[in-house]
């Protein structure tokens, strides 16, 4: 098992990439005031840390209101990330005939901490439908690919998604009946996620696995709950099986 533990003298660059997770969709702009608080750093150390972000353009100043917001540089190695993802690039064309075929928006997402991160995304044939999220987290309790992922992971979903926080009012919050429901998604092999995320939306996801059988990424197909009726649900979770199985990665 790889040793994901932070070599010795690595805390100054922990300390920053601290900082940097601290900004979110929510919260796009943070005081020192904020960012020390938040990370638990005195103002000092802090503005060090901030000072040397903002050097490599991976922190901007505001001067108007004196926050801090994450930089031009920063965008730019999400572009380069993006580029050089092997399996974004391998996963692509799938995407691009499931929501051909579907008309449902198909998404590539991978795991990062306690969220599902969508690396990529092919926007479906349907006037309503969720488009323009690459780049964005969703918390891995609240969707369908965190509970494809959770489902075959190593981990419990104690230690990963402690505690399951609620999104929407459907958002399960009870750590037994979501383990029943990685069971369930275990036995039919793909997973289901209808209003958590977000009232409206509902989605079907399946696991992405390497050549060794290691669980690389998640693919989904979600559209308005409306639509995603138990019979499509079935119908495009079976698609979505069938399709990955074919994957060569």
């Amino acid at each position: 098992m790889t040793d994901l533990r932070p070599p010795q003298g690595a805390q100054a660059a922990l300390r920053a990439l601290k900082l940097l997770k601290l900004f979110s969709m929510e919260q796009p702009e943070l005081s020192l005031a904020q960012l020390s608080s938040m990370a638990g750093l005195n103002k000092t150390t802090t503005h060090r840390l901030l000072r040397a972000l903002q050097s490599e353009a991976l922190i901007d100043r505001n001067g108007a209101t004196s926050t801090y917001r994450l930089g031009a540089g920063l965008m730019a190695l999400g572009v380069q990330a993006l580029a050089s993802s092997d399996l974004r690039r391998r996963v692509r064309p799938l995407l691009k005939s499931l929501a051909q075929e579907t008309g449902e928006t198909a998404t590539l997402e991978v795991p990062i901490e306690n969220c599902m991160l969508i690396l990529d995304e092919v926007a479906g044939s349907h006037l309503i439908a969720a488009t323009g999220h690459v780049g964005t987290r969703w918390p891995l309790h609240g969707t369908s690919t965190g509970k494809a992922y959770l489902a075959f992971a190593e981990d419990t979903v104690e230690r990963l998604v402690d505690p399951l926080k609620p999104v929407t009012p459907k958002t399960i919050t009870s750590v037994e009946e979501f383990n029943r429901q990685l069971a369930d998604v275990r036995k039919r092999g793909y997973a289901l996620a209808a209003d958590e995320l977000e009232v409206g939306y509902s989605a079907v996801a399946v696991v992405v696995r390497g050549v060794l059988g290691d669980v690389q990424g998640c693919i989904s197909l979600g559209g308005p709950t409306h639509r995603m009726t138990t019979s499509r649900c079935a119908e495009l979770g079976t698609r979505l099986t069938n399709a990955v199985s074919r994957l060569q990665l």
